[in-house]
Order: structure tokens, then sequence, then C-alpha cells
């Protein structure tokens, strides 16, 4: 779920150690508390989630791993999220079978014994019992709580993991969670156009308003070349006429047209050179 939804995993026991560790004002209140031997009470579990879940790598989300473990500590939790404009999407239920898990406690140490290994002392069917017994009469109550609410999804917990990580997975996304791919592109389609594409289409827009610019001299040009031809036309038949005049004739069509076109084609050559 950490690696999948881009949250971090938070467990109330790792979040009391680092509090003492950082010494803050609530690690040093638990720290107290622990160092007599008590148990940290509600109130300053609840400060140290208040201050981890304000950290930057919560932001996206996180999962509270073995919190809230009663009604009040539930209330409590409630009352926070409340305060921080947040709410919970899911609470998961992974059901188990009792008589299975004494069974494999009974192996595991049954197995531990045979190697000669130390068995730990909160690792033993006993132990289990009492756990199981806590579990009953305290957490059991929350699956009521969190039912009322609508909050509660119940997972086989006695499946393989990748079929329970798989029924996880579908129990969120029905409430809407993505995946950070999913929120990356989805973001992507609906952002505006990034600083470095807003520049290139301004450049294309300067370059196509230069060339529509560019175009105009050429075509003046080409107007006033066509003007010159013209009137090129025109000097070289009057020029023809003249000379014709002079020698007492007239001159014919076909020579002044000739001559004109030969006049105009020098004109243009020396100007097109220019």
């Amino acid at each position: 779920m950490v690696q999948r939804y881009g949250i971090v995993q938070l467990s109330t026991g790792e979040m009391l150690r680092a509090a003492v560790a950082a010494g803050t004002p609530v690690g040093l209140k638990a720290k107290e508390i622990m160092a007599s031997g008590g148990l940290v009470p509600d109130d300053v579990v609840v400060g140290i989630i208040s201050d981890r879940i304000d950290q930057p790598d919560a932001r996206n989300g996180f999962i509270l791993d073995g919190f809230p473990r009663t009604v009040p500590q539930a209330e409590a939790l409630d009352q926070l999220l409340k305060q921080k404009h947040l709410k919970l999407d899911a609470v998961i239920e992974l059901r188990v079978n009792e008589s299975a898990l004494l069974s494999r406690v009974e192996t595991r140490v049954a197995q531990m014994r045979e190697r000669g290994e130390e068995i730990r002392a909160d690792d033993t069917p006993e132990v289990l019992t009492k756990r199981l017994a806590s579990y009953r009469s305290q957490t059991e109550p929350l699956i009521h709580y969190y039912s009322e609410r609508r909050k509660l999804s119940t997972i086989d917990g006695m499946m393989a993991i990748d079929e329970v990580t798989g029924a996880i997975h579908r129990q969120l996304v029905a409430l809407g969670a993505t995946e950070p791919k999913v929120r990356a592109k989805s973001a992507a389609r609906a952002a505006p156009a990034k600083k470095g594409t807003k520049q290139s289409a301004a450049k294309a827009k300067t370059a196509k308003k230069a060339a529509k610019t560019a175009k105009k001299p050429a075509k003046s040009a080409k107007k006033a070349a066509g003007k010159a031809v013209k009137g090129t036309k025109k000097a070289a038949k009057k020029t023809v006429k003249k000379v014709a005049k002079k020698a007492g004739k007239k001159a014919p069509k076909k020579s002044v047209k000739k001559g004109a076109k030969k006049a105009a084609k020098k004109v243009t050559k020396k100007r097109a050179k220019r």
C-alpha cells in the first residue's frame, strides 16, 4: 500500500520511539511515563500522531497501523482529524481464525524448542490467549463503531498474501483511491501549458508575423518590377516610333512590339542584377 499509493505507514510504537528520540514536548512527556513503567495515555499518543501527520511525507495520506485500539482512541482521532480538516477514507479489518493463530504459535514454539532456539516471552500460546481476550474486550467494539459510520471494510485475513493485497486494493479503488501515476497523468492533462511551451508558441507567432511582414515587401517589389517592365515597354515603343518617324517611315507594329520586348528584357536583367 505504501509503494502503490505513495503514502506513509505510521506505527504508534515507532512514532513514540521517534518522538522520544527527537525530544519533542510530547515525546519528553511519553519518555517520563515509559521510564516509570506506566502505559502512555491516549492524549499523549494522539499528540504524537498529530505532530507526525503534519510532516511533509504525510501530505499524500497515511496508514495508521495499530491505532486506534479502543473506542475512546477512535473518538480522540476523529476530533484530531476534524481540527486538521482531514477524514478517514477507510478502516480495514483483517478478520482471522483465532484457533488457526493459536495453532501457528504452538507450531512455531515447538519448532524453536527442537532447534534449541530462545523463545520470545511475548510469542507463546499463553500470551496470545491473553492478547485475544484483550482484543475482544477493547478493540472489537471498534467494528461496530466504524460500521455505524460506514467506514469499515472487512477482508478475510486467512487468504494468501497476494489475495489479501488485491482485496484491500479493490476496496480502496471503490472508495476513490488513485495511484500516484494515475494522479500525475490526470494532473498533466488538466495542467496549463508550461512556460517553455508558451515561449515556443510565442516564438512561432512572432515567426509567422515576420513571414507575413516579409511577404509584403516581396509583393511590393513584384508589383514595382511589373510596373517597371510595363514602363520600359512603353518607353521602347516610343523610341522605335521616333526612329521610324525620322527615317520618314511608319513603324511597323511587329517591330515596335519586338523592340519593346527586347528593351524591356535588358532593363529587367539590369535591375535583377542590382
